[in-house]
């Protein structure tokens, strides 16, 4: 299978996961009692909403900086699963959808990035400049 099509696989397979795990985790699993559901679901789900679009589309930038989001996503699994033994399932899940998401996203970035380098010229405008 090509590494492009089966990083953007991987990267929304995680994503969809990591999605549907937090929305589940703090609605119906284990919703916290400090907060409203609201403002944790606006806090630590609508972040993962802004590159919806560009991972859709396959956007290779945008793929690129979903993998900085998504390590907040996994400082938060690792708080999560260290400070509270209750949800340790739901943080190990959650640090295992952030690292695929993460090893996914930079796949896809660097070689579908450098394809469409490849397919515009870009590779060859380089090598002129340097000479």
């Amino acid at each position: 299978m090509n590494i492009i099509i089966f990083s953007r696989w991987l990267t929304l397979g995680a994503y969809f996961a990591l999605l549907i795990l937090l929305m589940l985790w703090l609605t119906v699993l284990a919703p916290p009692q400090s907060v409203p559901v609201s403002v944790a679901l606006l806090l630590l789900v609508g972040p993962l909403l802004f590159p919806l679009r560009g991972l859709l589309h396959g956007r290779p930038y945008t793929h690129a900086w979903t993998s900085f989001l998504v390590l907040i996503y996994f400082v938060h699994g690792v708080v999560e699963a260290y400070s509270n033994p209750d949800e340790r399932l739901y943080a190990a899940l959650e640090i295992l959808f952030s690292v695929l998401l993460y090893s996914g996203a930079l796949l896809y970035a660097r070689h579908r990035g450098r394809q469409l380098r490849i397919q515009s010229g870009g590779a060859d405008t380089r090598a002129q400049k340097e000479s």
